[in-house]
């Protein structure tokens, strides 16, 4: 264990400079946050929450003001009746896209529990294709947005371009803000009626600039992802051009009522708290992910992205040679969890995939990635995606950890 105390030693110090390229960001989106709080004058009360219709809660509206804010959006839908990522995405698509129209994924296939949404897989029950939305997905070009393809496919039909910022379970790379931006800029030279929707979720705060303020007309995400800072116990949001936030709010509750209602109950203190801390905690995941990566580069894994190659989202992806090893490092992450590290997970089946899903989730919140997770579908080629982090010193333990064990098993060398 000596020489791997000095090869952490090593990785530390060779990551320092990129540790305070986060911080700085960091700082620069705490700051962004603070404004927004400032701005829209945030009390004590607005904490409070409400109950049945929700009527006249000033606290949930003020909160969608900061969002709108931080976002650099006309308005904002935040909610804890949106239950996760994949809803908040299916509430925008549901209420942009109407029978006739198409919807054009331009980042190649989305997340799988996407695929069911739309209809490619599943049932297809009361997915986009049982209304009559055409799909069409165009795929990367060497890692990157392909213009050229997406002008060329754009048909009569086609009303909304998705753009999935992170990697989801994929081996594509992570799509940058300023890729998004050449992106955009581009399509709406020409198609400038098309509404650019943003899949943003595991990018909140790991850039200084989001996708709205980069042309984007609506964006979404999790609140136990990176917005809500490991402290919201559920919830979603959706920011963007006013016009269409109201449609999404008649989609989540109903037409003529939309934003108007929707109790807060207990959420909204911990949706406050959780998006203040957000990024902070977002700069602990990111350096726990360079950290990652660079321990078992070094301990002759592969992994991507690198330690030093420019950051969009969390997720940190390593590549195992089977099932076993990939199950057996999930499980290690697992044991280093501080809640039900003493279980041990196994490949099972998850509503919205495919394959079978292994999923290291120790966390307390149920799912929650900002939180240290490792999962993925046990599926060639073996990939687990590691994501969060409250603190980076829980990460270097963990995966210290694992590394330890995959070491004295004969599975890796230093």
């Amino acid at each position: 264990m000596k020489d791997l105390s000095q090869l952490i030693t090593e990785v530390e110090e060779t990551l320092t400079p990129y540790f305070k390229e986060i911080e700085k960001r960091a700082y620069e989106n705490q700051a962004k946050v603070l404004d927004a709080f400032h701005k829209i004058k945030i009390t004590e009360t607005d904490l409070l929450g409400s109950t049945g219709y929700g009527y006249d809660d000033f606290g949930r509206d003020h909160l969608e003001a900061v969002y709108a804010e931080t976002f650099k959006a006309e308005d904002a839908l935040v909610r804890p009746q949106i239950i996760s990522g994949t809803h908040a995405i299916t509430v925008a698509l549901q209420s942009l896209l109407k029978p006739g129209d198409a919807l054009m994924y331009i980042t190649g296939s989305p997340y799988d529990t996407l695929l069911e949404v739309i209809g490619v897989n599943g049932s297809g029950i009361e997915s986009l294709k049982e209304y009559g939305i055409d799909y069409q997905e165009v795929p990367l070009n060497q890692g990157a947005i392909d213009v050229k393809a997406v002008l060329e496919a754009v048909t009569p039909k086609t009303k909304v371009i998705a753009i999935q910022r992170s990697k989801g379970y994929d081996q594509r790379p992570s799509i940058t803000v300023d890729e998004i931006e050449s992106a955009i800029s581009q399509i709406k030279a020409v198609y400038p009626e098309l509404i650019v929707f943003v899949d943003n979720c595991y990018g909140e705060f790991v850039e200084k600039r989001e996708p709205i303020e980069v042309g984007a007309d609506l964006i979404a995400g999790s609140l136990i992802k990176n917005p809500g800072g490991g402290l919201a116990k559920i919830g979603g949001y959706i920011a963007g051009r006013k016009n269409l936030v109201e449609r999404c709010g008649y989609r989540l509750t109903a037409p003529g009522i939309g934003k108007e209602a929707g109790a807060s109950l207990n959420a909204l203190h911990e949706m406050y708290q959780g998006f203040f801390m957000s990024p902070h905690v977002v700069s602990q995941s990111l350096k726990g992910a360079l950290f990652t990566s660079l321990l078992l580069e070094r301990c002759n894994m592969q992994t991507t992205p690198s330690y030093d190659a420019p950051r969009t989202d969390l997720i940190q992806t390593v590549s195992f040679n089977s099932a076993e090893q990939m199950i057996q490092f999930c499980q290690s992450i697992q044991a280093a969890s501080p809640v039900n590290a003493h279980f041990s997970p196994e490949p099972s089946y998850m509503p919205g995939y495919e394959d079978d899903v292994i999923m290291a989730a120790g966390t307390f919140i149920q799912g929650a990635s900002i939180e240290l997770t490792a999962d993925g579908p046990i599926r060639e080629p073996y990939e687990v995606y590691v994501q969060g982090g409250l603190t980076y010193e829980h990460v270097k333990i963990a995966v210290t950890r694992a590394v330890e064990k995959m070491l004295n098993e004969g599975l890796i060398s230093i």
